[in-house]
């Protein structure tokens, strides 16, 4: 995408809201910019179809590298979003109808022509909790069930565990439960709607004291070193919005192997930029849906991720 002949679209949330030194679409769109690519900014609600057509309302975004300042809207018109070269689906989760709805809309520009990062079905199937379970040999022993009776029984016979929603995302309602602790069943009531949704329950790790390193695999390959979140003193959560600290890692054996499982299949189903995280030596989540860690690893270690990912767009747009 050398050439100012490119137009990229992106679907996120409002460009206002987000904090420039951590955003990793923003890194995304500052490199498209120094590419010289025309930007197309749209949220959910600016998306259609009619006739079976995907449209949007797209306004032209200019980026900067400013913490103060990162951003105009120009002009606003109609577009059919398969005349765009690529959409980057940038939208956060949580992962709700309406954005299943949303990869429909993609879906049809793909059809017509437009490279989606990721594949609008690949952003359906991988579920970055349940996805894990296509990759047993990497991932700790993980039961997915409505039952709170099998999750009990789970965590009677493994005495710790950490148990946690399927649409989550940040952190959010992720909880550590000892079999001595008397509030496992509210919690287990609570996650599960009393039997009424599905829940995650994982054997705990105890090397979460080591960090939640999130490693981002770009076209089914990783960037050599990985984010290690550290949890606070006063929290079991490895997530940076949760007050842990990250820290630079290059990546291990362990899990450049479990890179070598995945990047693959990955990128066999159209997911050009994934973050997984690990835990230890195991697999706990798979990230398709809108990755971050772009700006805090480039930071470190001097690198433009967002450089590699748009020589990956580039090389398949041909």
């Amino acid at each position: 995408m050398s050439s100012s002949k490119h137009r990229i679209g992106v679907v996120m949330d409002p460009i206002e809201s987000i904090t420039p030194k951590k955003d990793s679409s923003l890194a995304m769109l500052l490199e498209a910019e120094r590419r010289g690519t025309e930007i197309h900014y749209l949220q959910q609600a600016d998306l259609k179809m009619i006739d079976g057509v995907a449209v949007g309302r797209s306004r032209i975004l200019n980026v900067r590298d400013d913490d103060n300042d990162w951003y105009e809207i120009g002009a606003e018109s109609e577009i059919a979003l398969g005349d765009l070269d690529a959409i980057l689906m940038r939208k956060d989760p949580p992962f709700d109808m309406e954005y299943v709805y949303t990869t429909y809309i993609l879906g049809r520009a793909e059809e017509a022509g437009t490279l989606i990062v990721n594949n609008p079905q690949a952003l359906r199937d991988m579920n970055e909790k349940a996805y894990t379970a296509w990759f047993p040999q990497c991932a700790p022993l993980t039961l997915i069930t409505r039952s709170m009776q099998e999750i009990k029984a789970f965590l009677a016979e493994h005495s710790r565990i950490v148990v946690k929603p399927l649409d989550g995302m940040g952190g959010k309602s992720i909880f550590v439960v000892s079999a001595d602790d008397k509030n496992a069943n509210v919690i287990f009531e609570t996650l599960t709607n009393y039997g009424a949704r599905f829940a995650m329950a994982q054997v705990f790790i105890p090397e979460i004291s080591d960090g939640d390193k999130r490693i981002l695999l770009i076209d089914g390959e990783p960037v050599p070193y990985s984010l290690a979140r550290i949890p606070s003193a006063d929290d079991n959560r490895g997530n940076l919005v949760m007050g842990a600290v990250g820290e630079g890692r290059e990546l291990s054996e362990r899990e450049a192997w479990i890179c070598g499982e995945i990047g693959p299949v990955l990128k066999e189903s159209g997911v050009i930029f994934c973050g997984i995280d690990v835990i230890g030596d195991y697999l706990t989540e798979i990230n398709v849906t809108s990755p971050t860690g772009i700006r805090e690893l480039d930071r470190i270690f001097d690198l433009n991720i967002a450089g590699q990912l748009f020589d990956a767009i580039e090389a398949r747009l041909g």
